[in-house]
């Protein structure tokens, strides 16, 4: 990391940036690590458990269009700390009243939405602070906020064993009360703030098609790697016949690989171009999925499978982040929603639809071979629009950054 970078912006935000990101991560895919108990108590079909565990992807989808426009208007800090505190009203109820029915289930699931919104608050609060020839790794590192879910899948099944799954929630406003306090004192927000949009201009910046492309890119991308986040407990229990704990072992080094890896996309991206590493990362993916899809005798081969699948996946998010603020420096609050939602469709699309076709076809296949159709059809498209990219806002006149 060159020290330019440490020197270009403001650490104690980004790293608060960071950790708000990564609690708000955590509980956001809770309800799939936890999945198979709470089934098991609440009698649930395969396809309400897809369903249980994509309503807190779709709410946190909806939600970052709503969080990006109070960022906008009241400044990224305050609209985390609003975002912080439903968060906590939400489980704090669920754990003192209980969860006792699917519907239950589904109505804690979009008071978790809103930690899935953080994305819209993080990532403005870090970008900025930093010039644009290191948006790339600033965003990268907010962005890795996306290992939290890694502790969700490593903790809350076992956890759910020792005390029972509902008082995982109450244990969860631990780290996120820590998370809330250090926000509040480090965070600040950057002198430099764009005026607060208006409703007619994010309406205007969906007649740019650039918009959709991006939200297309970041849909097969991220939804790729939170819809599988959220479905792979249940996955490695269903398919492989293993405990909660051990499928939550298994789920969390697959996100783990995710996660972990999104900086090094965004510093890939930095070094060769975003439509580069975008075109390498969408094939691979296309190709891993596929084989995923077939179904491996063991479960260790499954994970041979599907960490390099999540780690294309995690690459992926990173990269389409190096590109967004370029095209879109004065919108970044606006797009950062926009995009961050369309990433949230795409992970409930795949969510819910694995658990549709397991229940209909009684294996997962078709619902992974359409996620990897949309791989490839990503593949296309920015092969579409390579050359107006590089010609128009990403020329060497336009930009210091690759693209």
């Amino acid at each position: 990391m060159k020290s330019s970078f440490w020197k270009a912006g403001h650490t104690p935000t980004l790293l608060s940036a960071f950790l708000y990101f990564d609690l708000s991560f955590m509980v956001w895919v809770l309800l799939g690590p936890l999945a198979v108990q709470m089934a098991t108590s609440l009698h649930l079909s395969p396809a309400q458990k897809g369903l249980m565990v994509a309503t807190p992807v779709l709410a946190g989808a909806l939600l970052r269009i709503v969080m990006g426009v109070l960022v906008d208007q009241i400044k990224p800090k305050m609209a985390g700390i609003i975002g912080q505190i439903i968060v906590i009203a939400s489980l704090l109820i669920a754990w003192l009243h209980g969860i006792e029915n699917f519907q239950q289930a589904l109505m804690l699931g979009i008071g978790l939405g809103f930690a899935g919104a953080a994305f819209a608050v993080a990532l403005p609060l870090a970008s900025r602070w930093y010039p644009p020839e290191h948006q790339g790794t600033a965003l990268g590192i907010a962005g890795a906020g996306n290992s939290g879910t890694v502790f969700a899948a490593l903790f809350a099944p076992s956890l759910a064993v020792a005390y029972g799954w509902n008082n995982v929630f109450g244990l969860a406003l631990i780290p996120l009360g820590i998370a809330l306090a250090v926000y509040m004192i480090f965070a600040k927000d950057s002198p430099e703030t764009p005026p607060a949009k208006s409703l007619s201009q994010y309406l205007a910046i969906l007649k740019d098609k650039d918009a959709w492309w991006f939200m297309f890119f970041y849909s097969v991308t991220f939804g790729g790697f939170v819809g599988l986040a959220s479905s792979l407990t249940i996955y490695f229990n269903d398919l492989y016949h293993l405990g909660p704990v051990v499928a939550g072992y298994c789920t969390a080094a697959c996100v783990f690989a995710g996660s972990l890896v999104r900086p090094i996309g965004g510093l890939i991206a930095d070094r060769i171009g975003g439509i580069r590493t975008l075109l390498t990362m969408y094939t691979l993916a296309a190709i891993m999925l596929v084989i995923m899809s077939f179904g491996q005798p063991t479960y260790v081969m499954a994970l041979v499978v599907i960490i390099p699948t999540m780690a294309m996946l995690g690459m992926g998010n990173g990269a389409v982040f190096q590109l967004v603020p370029q095209r879109f420096r004065k919108e970044i609050g606006v797009m950062t929603g926009l995009v961050g939602m369309a990433g949230g469709v795409g992970g409930f699309y795949l969510a819910a639809s694995l658990g549709y076709f397991k229940q209909n076809t009684g294996s997962y296949q078709i619902g992974l071979m359409i996620f990897a159709g949309l791989a490839v059809l990503a593949m296309f498209g920015l092969m579409g629009v390579k050359t107006r990219w590089r010609t128009t806002w990403g020329s060497a006149t336009a930009t210091t950054a690759k693209v």
